[in-house]
């Protein structure tokens, strides 16, 4: 592996991963069910939420046990493709 593919992550460590999205009763469901599926051992107790000035939109900290490069990139992947997310970070 050269220098510049070596990970700046240390696995597996937390890695948290902010989600926004239009307010919407599925919507938090629907990403709670996905870090599930990336992390057997996800704990919905750490999750943060942070409605929009208006509320309008939510936007939702998930703080995932991330074990490799390739679980972060499908996670993300699956994320950015739902229909009800408008931003992954």
């Amino acid at each position: 592996m050269t220098e510049e593919q070596k990970s700046l992550i240390e696995y597996p460590s937390e890695f948290p991963i902010k989600v926004m999205g239009k307010t919407n009763p599925e919507y938090l469901p629907a990403i709670l069910h996905i870090a599930r599926q990336f992390d057997p051992t996800f704990d919905e107790s750490k999750v943060e939420q942070r409605p929009s000035k208006d509320g309008n939109y939510l936007g939702i900290t998930l703080p995932i046990t991330a074990t490799s490069r390739e679980q972060l990139d499908e996670l993300y992947r699956t994320l950015s493709t739902h229909p009800l997310v408008s931003v992954v970070l």
